[in-house]
This record gives structure tokens, sequence and C-alpha cells, in this order.
């Protein structure tokens, strides 16, 4: 009896909370649906004008990013590359990479899924072998590793998997997760959590990350100098 009278109890509870929820939305759309009602016909013009011009915009700033090479994900010749690449957009994702790593495999699918959804940011691969300088200076020791450059600077590193649940098995959204802690891409989920529930797929391997910079350096076509 007291089972049952507190499902019944939790059940009117959910349903009362539904109700608000649903309330709010209504009123939330009344109250657009009021403020079109009392515009003139000059203030609709220009709240048309006004969506119009940020529509052209957003599509004057996706072609940009793709005649920079946004939405693919592309493997560069060599280090000189690296840096013409990063200074010419403000976020980039660089995978350093070996061909005889299995784990490098599995990161190139999930990038190339990333490549195509996230047009705002740049995504490259260079082989660490044509790389010895950027490898030295990055202190790149672990394969794979993605550089997160942006504004020319290097912001932070993803080292292996120790970030993505410690396995071979994450998903596409914990990579994607992972780099939107670093704001290298615009993540529209909730940056406090992993997509998945860490405690039962992981273990208590998986850590809460949090914004970071990690060795930020500017970079310069004569950075071979410094």
């Amino acid at each position: 009896m007291e089972a049952n009278a507190s499902v019944e109890m939790f059940s009117k509870v959910l349903e009362h909370q539904l109700l608000q929820t649903t309330e709010q939305v209504e009123e939330h759309l009344d109250s657009e649906i009021q403020k079109l009602d009392q515009m003139d016909e000059d203030e609709l013009e220009h709240l048309k004008e006004k969506r119009l011009k940020a529509l052209r915009k957003a599509q004057q700033q996706k072609q940009e990013w793709l005649s920079k090479g946004h939405g693919e994900y592309r493997e560069i010749p060599s280090e000189r590359d690296f840096f013409q690449e990063v200074k010419e957009s403000k976020k980039v994702v660089c995978h350093f990479y070996r061909d005889s790593t299995l784990r490098c495999k599995i990161l190139d699918r999930h990038l190339v899924i990333l490549s195509k959804k996230h047009l705002e940011t740049k995504f490259l691969k260079l082989n660490v072998e044509k790389a010895p300088f950027l490898c030295e200076r990055l202190h790149i020791k672990v394969i794979p590793t993605l550089a997160l450059v942006k504004d020319g600077k290097t912001q932070d590193f993803v080292v292996g998997f120790s970030d993505l649940g410690n396995t071979d098995d994450f998903t596409t959204e914990t990579l994607e997760w992972r780099l939107g802690c670093s704001d290298i891409l615009n993540y529209s989920g909730n940056l406090m959590e992993p997509p998945f529930q860490s405690q039962k797929k992981f273990g208590t391997n998986f850590t809460k990350l949090e914004k970071k910079t990690i060795r930020g350096k500017k970079y310069d076509s004569d950075s071979d100098d410094d």
C-alpha cells in the first residue's frame, strides 16, 4: 500500500511539473505573438531585414571557412604548412599521428565526422615523422596527440585517449565534448558533464575537465629561429 501511495504521489508531482513547464512555454509564445501583433509595418520590415542580414552574414562566414579548407579533414605535408594553416584560421585541431599506430586510425574516423559538422574549426593531421621540430617544441611524446590551436596559440592538448574514457570505443560525441571543453569548437551540450554516464560505462577512471591553457605558444613562419 505504501509503495503504491509513493508511486501515485510521484506521478502527481511529475504531472504538476510538466503542467507548469507547458504553461511557461505557452506564456512565452503568447508574449512573442503579442509583440508581433503590436508591431507596425515598418517595425516588421526592420525585423525582417535584420534577420536577412544575419543570414547573409552567416552564409558569408561559411563560404570564408570553406575557402580556407574548413569542412574537411585534411593532411598537411610539412611543418611549414602547419604554420600557414594556423595563421589563416581562428580555431584549428591538428592530429599528430603515425601510420603504424592503430589509435591514430580510430581518431581519424571521429575527426572526419567532426570536420563536416563544425565548419567553424579547421581539422588537420600531420605525420610526426615529418614534424620533428614541432614535436620537440610542443613536447609531443605520446601518439596520437591533438594540438588545439586558437588565434595562433596552442591552447590545449588531447594526449592519447586518457581524456576520452581510456577506451578505444569512445564515441564521436565524447571527443566533441572534450574539444568543446577547450572552446576549440562550438559545443551545444553541457560542458560540465560528458555526454554519457561515465560511472556506468567507464567506472571511476573518467574525470571532469576544466577549461585551461597549456603551453600557449604563438606560431610564426620564422619560429625556427626562436
